[in-house]
C-alpha cells in the first residue's frame, strides 16, 4: 500500500527517522506481501510533540463538535470497510466472512456506540456548591494487539477522541496494514492535525518509548499480561495513568440442566472462533463430572466439524494462527498437555492433513483435565479447549475463580435465576449467560492479572477523562 513505509504525524504522511523495515507475513502462505517502516525514539518524540501541540485546541472543542467528527469518521470508515476487511484477511489470516462481519464489523459498531454515548454523556454536574467537570486526560498512547486489530484500535481511538484527547497509536507490527488504512480514514474525515498520530514499531522500542515518555499522560494497552507488566513498570516513574486489557483463561460453566449437545457445541465454536486467538475465549469448559465423558464426545464431534483452511476459501471456518512464533507456542502447550496426562480427544501436534504450508493448528480438545495442569492455568491463545469435571455448583465456581486471570466467564443453564446466581460469584470483568449477542454497550475489562479499567461505551469514555472539582463555583 502507498503509505506502508511512512508514519502519520501531525496530519501528514512522513518519512521515518530511521531505515529499519519489517516484512508483513501472510500466515496462510508464510510469505511476505508488504513491508512497514519501524520507528525509533525520534519518531516517538515527533509524534508526541505533535499530539502535545494539538491538545490545547482540541480539548476546547465541544462534545457536539467531537460527535460530528466521529460521524464523519464513521462515514469514511464505511467507504473503506471492504478494503480494511481484506487487509485483515491477509495479515491476520481471518476467514473472509469473519473479517468482514466481525473483525471490521465490531469496529463499525464501536464508532456507532461512541456517537450514541456522546449524545447523553454528562461532562459537568453540580454537587452542592461544587462543579464537577470531566476533562480530557491529555496526550494518550494507544498500544494495540494483532488478534482483533481494528476492533481494539477503534475501541480506544473513538473514546479518546470523544473525551477530547490527542493521541499516538502504535498498532501491532505483525498486523499493521489495517491500522495504516484507518489512519487514512482519519485523515480523510478531517481529524485536525496532531490529534491522531500513528507510528509502527515493536514493543521494546516504540512501545517502551511511549510508555516512558514524560509528555504522555496515559497509556492504554491491550496485549499479554507479561507485556502489560512491562508497560506499567516503564510508566511508573512519570506516574501516568495506565489502562490495561490483558490475558485470560475464561471458564465456561455448563450446569446440569442444559441441553448438553447444544451447550457443548456452542462452547467449542466460541472457543475456536478467530482460531482461538481471543483473550476472552471460553477455553476452560466446566461440566458436571457425571456428564464429562458425554460432553467430551460432543466436543470431539464439534471440533471435527470445523474446516481448517485458507482464509480466502469460503468453506474455511478456521484460518491459520498469526505467526510461526504463535504456532510454536501453541504446539508447545499441546505437547505439555499430553505429557501431563490430559486425555487428547481430538487434534494434537502438527498441522492438519493437507496443509503443509501456513501456520495452521489442528482444532484440539483435551478432557480429563485437572485444575493443576498447565493447560488449565496458562493462556494458550489458540484453538485448544480443555474440559474439566466438577462436583456441584459451588465446586464449579471455585474452579472457575482459581486463576490468576479474571477477564471473562460464561454460564449456561436452563434456569436463568440459577445462572445469575453463579454469574454474581465469578471474579471476572464480564460474564456471558447462555451465549448472548455481543454488546458494544457493555463494559469490557478484567479483574486480577487480566488488567484494570474498562473499555466500550461510557466506561471507555470515562477512562480518558480526569475529574476536577471546582469548589465554591455556585453561590
Amino acid at each position: 500500500m502507498q503509505n506502508a513505509l511512512k508514519f502519520y504525524i501531525d496530519g501528514r504522511w512522513v518519512e521515518p527517522f530511521g531505515t529499519a523495515q519489517l516484512p508483513v507475513i501472510n500466515p496462510a502462505t508464510e510469505q511476505a506481501f508488504s513491508h512497514i517502516a519501524m520507528g525509533n525514539q525520534a519518531d516517538v518524540d515527533a509524534a508526541v510533540l505533535a499530539a502535545k501541540r494539538a491538545f490545547a485546541g482540541f480539548a476546547r472543542t465541544t462534545p457536539e463538535q467531537r460527535e460530528a467528527l466521529l460521524a464523519r469518521i464513521l462515514e469514511v470508515f464505511l467507504e473503506r470497510y471492504d478494503e480494511i476487511a481484506e487487509a485483515i484477511v491477509q495479515e491476520v489470516g481471518a476467514p473472509r466472512a469473519l473479517s468482514h462481519d466481525w473483525q471490521v464489523g465490531i469496529g463499525k459498531r464501536h464508532l456507532e456506540q461512541m456517537i450514541r454515548t456522546l449524545q447523553t454523556f454528562e461532562f459537568q454536574k453540580t454537587k452542592g456548591k461544587t462543579l464537577i467537570t470531566l476533562e480530557p486526560v491529555g496526550v494518550v498512547a494507544l498500544i494495540t494487539p494483532w488478534n482483533w486489530p481494528i476492533n481494539q484500535i477503534v475501541c480506544k481511538v473513538a473514546p479518546a477522541l470523544a473525551a477530547g484527547c490527542t493521541m499516538v497509536l502504535k498498532p501491532s507490527e505483525i498486523a499493521p496494514l489495517n491500522a495504516l488504512l484507518f489512519a487514512e480514514v482519519m485523515h480523510d474525515a478531517g481529524v485536525p492535525a496532531g490529534v491522531f498520530n500513528l507510528i509502527n514499531g515493536d514493543g521494546p522500542t516504540v512501545g517502551a518509548a511511549l510508555a516512558a515518555h514524560p509528555d504522555v499522560d496515559m497509556v492504554s494497552f491491550t496485549g499479554s499480561t507479561r507485556a502489560g507488566v512491562e508497560v506499567a513498570r516503564l510508566a511508573a516513574p512519570t506516574v501516568k495513568r495506565v489502562h490495561q486489557e490483558l490475558g485470560g483463561k475464561s471458564a465456561n460453566i455448563l450446569l446440569d440442566d442444559v441441553n448438553l449437545e447444544s451447550a457443548v457445541t456452542s462452547g467449542v465454536n466460541n472457543c475456536f472462533g478467530n482460531s482461538g486467538q481471543s483473550c476472552n475465549a471460553p477455553t476452560r469448559m466446566l461440566v458436571p463430572a457425571a456428564l464429562h465423558d458425554q460432553a467430551a464426545e460432543i466436543a470431539r464431534r464439534a471440533a471435527l466439524a470445523h474446516r481448517v483452511g485458507p482464509p480466502t476459501d469460503p468453506l474455511s471456518s478456521m484460518g491459520p494462527v498469526i505467526s510461526e512464533r504463535q504456532y510454536q507456542a501453541i504446539e508447545r502447550m499441546i505437547a505439555i498437555g499430553i505429557a501431563e496426562g490430559a486425555q487428547l480427544i481430538c487434534g494434537g501436534l502438527g498441522r492438519p492433513a493437507g496443509l503443509e504450508t501456513g501456520y495452521y493448528v489442528q482444532p484440539t480438545v483435551f478432557a480429563g483435565v485437572t485444575p493443576g495442569m498447565t493447560i488449565a492455568r496458562e493462556e494458550i491463545f489458540g484453538p485448544v479447549l480443555v474440559i474439566q469435571g466438577y462436583l456441584d455448583d459451588q465446586d464449579a465456581v471455585n474452579i472457575a475463580n482459581d486463576s490468576v486471570f479474571g477477564l471473562a466467564g460464561y454460564v449456561q443453564s436452563a434456569n436463568l435465576e440459577r445462572a445469575r446466581k453463579i454469574a454474581m460469584q465469578l471474579r471476572v470483568g464480564s460474564v456471558y449467560i447462555n451465549y448472548p449477542d455481543w454488546d458494544a454497550g457493555a463494559p469490557f475489562g478484567g479483574y486480577k492479572q487480566s488488567g484494570n479499567g474498562r473499555e466500550y461505551a461510557e466506561w471507555g469514555l470515562d477512562a480518558f477523562l480526569e475529574t476536577k472539582g471546582i469548589v465554591g463555583y455556585e453561590r
